[in-house]
């Protein structure tokens, strides 16, 4: 076999040391509130189609997701972020902890409000994911427009999550995008 042809499997076990780079990064209080999910090329197509809906609001959906049809699967890191790890630091916006919890939630894009330390666990975890794909060699980018999709089709449940399309080329196919 050339290495073309088991670039899939590949970029398959690239994600899965990636996701566990963000499952063992350092969490607020020891609270891991993370969900990991891997995504096969076979449903990159579906996940592209989708964000595509979203063109008319934001024509750089339509740009992303070009570029994800040239991954070769998707890593997802979400946070449910509802849950305060109970420090009453404020940085959500009330002024407790307790004030935080009897908040009503309401989803748009993402669901929220969110535990400021929730979202700070994701961005640590993101990087720590990204850190390895650098490591091993394998094309990334972290995006928020392919999370989008991903949560509208239901795959992913966390309150708040970022997509990892990871390809294995010459040249990164998620930069130097078209606009």
């Amino acid at each position: 076999m050339n290495e073309r042809e088991f670039a899939d499997e590949a970029v398959r076990i690239c994600a899965l040391i990636m996701a566990e780079s963000a499952r063992t990064a350092p969490k607020s209080r020891g609270i891991d509130d993370l969900e990991i999910f891997y995504i096969g090329k076979e449903r990159i197509e579906e996940i592209a189609k989708k964000m595509e809906e979203f063109a008319s609001e934001d024509k750089d959906f339509l740009r992303d997701a070009n570029s994800i049809r040239k991954a070769r699967g998707i890593l997802v890191i979400g946070v449910n972020g509802g849950k305060p790890i109970g420090v009453n630091c404020g940085a959500c916006g009330f002024k407790s902890c307790a004030e935080f919890e009897k908040a009503r939630r309401e989803e748009r894009k993402f669901r929220g409000p969110n535990c400021a330390f929730k979202l700070i666990d994701l961005g640590i975890a993101l990087g720590s994911a990204a850190k390895v794909s650098s490591i091993l060699g394998v094309d990334t980018r972290i995006m928020y427009r392919a999370a989008i999709a991903i949560k509208q089709l239901g795959i992913v449940k966390s309150d708040v999550l970022f997509a990892i399309p990871i390809a294995s080329e010459g040249k990164n196919p998620f930069f130097d995008r078209q606009r």
